[in-house]
């Protein structure tokens, strides 16, 4: 078994949702106490192991292994799984290693674990190691940002965050949150069936890495056709739910509303018209999409029609997806938006959505775009702080170093790209000037999603590039 699987093993049996790393942290800690190397956290729980250099690569300069512990906990809905309390199931089938109905924690789980089985492993030879393991890079990158001055001290840092074997970057999108809120005014209502529509099924992803594969978000199949009942039929809203993580394309969404008794029919007619247009649009890429319509409990109350109008019309207008693609950089994604998640609760609708580029002008662009469209229609709309992008550096040392080991090792070149997603990198740089990085990793598919899979065959690379860096 490769070194690394059998660390990740253990990392799965380690409840580390974001912001509830803890159990992470104590076991990092032990890990390093057990094998006598020396180790710090700070108030945040960001973690520091350092390892010795091995004899003869005692004058080899630092190298940072940097990772973070948390990961991202979707589940299918079908599926009950206590991400604070329980470990994931991990299966194994054709080549690819995935979980039982929820995500891996691949992202970032086998970049911790290969860090540990560096600094384990006595027999691999590497000079002075730092491995870096910060918290909460899936919903803030607060650990990162709060990261103090002088906490390690190499100034190459291998970041072990990516997810295509043979593919090394050397750049990343910056991101910023916009967010907006309603507040509900019900309403009595009278005469009136009540309806659910639920959207299921879909693939979902990576909000950076996915977005350009124009995937389904479901809270927009939702609104589409909710702006189609309320133009046609009148509907009201009673509640609206979509999307759980601001990183990851909403795979579910749900509404129910009401509708004047009289249309109970047309209602359902225009659903099956809906329904055709959509699974006719996304066969090639949703093809297990899922809509359905169905009759709840009549309630007494809905919001106001102006409200219902409000909301959904700024959901049907806010964008979604590719904006720009780089003009430097061939095929990268330059600038997206997700609308990421939308709730109703304690009598306000709440809505988040990221943006993302690698131009921090057109990352506030986009932001104001989607800003607007949630301001015009009455929501109170705020902005995140936001996190820098990485610019590239092409004349990176360690870049030339991995390129020459990869070609070395595999007889092929490595791809040298920019990454939409975004990274630790660019707040490292702000505490860090000068640092030199790469990131790579193994091959990762669907990640922020159940279907997420680690691909074994990629893992062994990765090993391999890894342990040929580090000397």
């Amino acid at each position: 078994m490769n070194p690394v699987l059998s660390i990740f093993e253990e990392i799965t049996k380690i409840p580390r949702p974001s912001k509830h790393e803890e159990k992470m942290t104590a076991f990092l800690l032990s890990f390093a106490k057990e094998r006598n190397l020396e180790s710090k956290s700070d108030e945040f729980g960001n973690v520091l192991i350092k390892a010795p250099a091995t004899a003869g690569y005692e004058n080899r300069e630092t190298i940072v292994l940097q990772a973070h512990m948390d990961m991202v906990c979707e589940k299918n809905s079908d599926v009950e799984h206590d991400f604070l309390t329980q470990g994931i199931r991990t299966i194994v089938k054709d080549g690819w290693m995935c979980a039982d109905g929820t995500t891996l924690g691949a992202d970032d789980g086998i970049g911790v674990a290969a860090a540990l089985a560096i600094v384990s492993d006595k027999n691999i030879p590497h000079a002075p190691i730092e491995c870096l393991f910060t918290v909460d890079e899936e919903t803030g990158l607060t650990g990162a940002q709060n990261l103090h001055p002088g906490f390690f001290e190499g100034r190459t840092l291998l970041n072990l965050d990516s997810e295509d074997e043979g593919e090394i970057f050397i750049g990343c999108a910056g991101g910023l949150g916009t967010y907006a809120t309603y507040t509900v005014d019900n309403e009595p209502i009278s005469n009136n069936i009540t309806l659910e529509l639920e959207i299921s099924g879909l693939q979902g992803g990576h909000s950076g890495g996915d977005i350009h594969l124009g995937r389904a978000n479901a809270i927009k199949v939702l609104a589409h056709f909710l702006d189609t009942a309320i133009a046609k039929f009148g509907a009201r809203l009673v509640n609206i739910d979509g999307g759980n993580l601001h990183n990851a394309i909403p795979r579910e969404a749900s509404a129910i509303f009401t509708v004047d008794f009289k249309y109970r029919e047309e209602v359902r007619v225009e659903l099956n018209h809906y329904i055709a247009e959509i699974e006719d649009y996304y066969s090639d890429i949703e093809p297990s999409i899922n809509i359905s319509m169905q009759s709840v409990d009549n309630v007494a109350a809905a919001m106001s029609a102006k409200l219902s109008k409000n909301v959904v019309e700024a959901l049907v207008a806010c964008p979604n997806g590719v904006i720009d693609m780089s003009r430097v950089v061939e095929g990268l994604v330059e600038t997206s938006t997700n609308l990421a998640s939308i709730h109703t609760k304690d009598g306000k609708i709440d809505i988040v959505t990221s943006q993302r580029s690698s131009v921090e002008s057109r990352k506030k662009m986009v932001a104001q775009m989607v800003a607007a469209s949630f301001a015009l229609s009455g929501a109170e709309v705020t902005l995140g702080d936001g996190y820098p992008g990485w610019q590239p550096k092409s004349d990176s040392p360690i870049l030339k170093r991995a390129v020459d080991a990869y070609q070395k090792l595999f007889n092929e070149s490595a791809r040298v790209k920019a990454i939409h997603a975004g990274l630790e990198c660019g707040l490292f740089l702000d505490k860090y000037p000068g640092l030199d990085m790469i990131s790579f990793g193994p091959t990762l598919r669907d990640v922020h999603s159940p279907a997420e899979r680690l691909d074994l065959a990629s893992l062994d690379k990765f090993w391999l590039l890894l342990c040929e860096l580090v000397k």
